[in-house]
């Protein structure tokens, strides 16, 4: 692949924020932040909230991932971040490859890995997050008509919406409240 030329013309094309090293090979990895705001983000919610050291942890390993991370052999430009201590979203510019299908199972493979080394469940899908403040709790799906019937879930009562599949989703449709999310059946 002539990574070089590839760089140049995208740069030309898209004004893509493609970095290139030394060496003039490409290195996909690129600051969540710098990604363009339609790619397509996956949220992986841990059961726990991570400390410093499991946060350096993570972006460190995951950060190697994504340099090597491909879809049928072409490079994917990819970010990772960390949210409220406890959401690990990775994002990838489909403007510039596409993930494949096989691409994505490798990156649930390595969530699986992750989750793994950091004694936490990363694709646990039945727990909502819930914010209160600056603080997300878990509630066990099972519990949510309880708690809406109790009244300790109210229409105002901010929820995390995992179902966005954007970036540039996550400031405007990550944080919602429940009255407007899909609990708004309970109401």
């Amino acid at each position: 692949m002539l990574c070089l030329q590839l760089v140049i013309s995208d740069i030309c094309r898209n004004k893509s924020m493609l970095i290139v090293d030394q060496k003039r090979t490409c290195v996909m990895l690129v600051s969540f932040e710098k990604l363009d705001p339609q790619s397509k983000i996956w949220i992986y919610q841990s059961d726990k909230v991570l400390d410093q050291s499991e946060q350096d942890f993570v972006i460190k390993k995951t950060e190697s991932f994504l340099k090597e991370w491909t879809a049928h052999g072409n490079s994917l430009q990819a970010g990772v971040q960390i949210r409220y201590d406890q959401f690990i979203i990775i994002g990838v510019n489909e403007a510039f490859n596409e993930a494949s299908g096989c691409s994505i199972d490798k990156s649930v493979a390595y969530i699986r890995e992750l989750g793994k080394a950091l004694n936490t469940d990363l694709l646990e899908r039945s727990n909502v997050a819930i914010k209160n403040h600056n603080h997300v709790s878990l509630v066990a799906f099972t519990e949510i008509k309880k708690m809406v019937t109790n009244g300790e879930i109210t229409p105002e009562t901010e929820i995390f919406n995992h179902a966005i599949v954007a970036k540039k989703e996550l400031d405007s449709d990550w944080v919602l409240p429940a009255g407007k999310s899909w609990l708004k059946r309970y109401f």
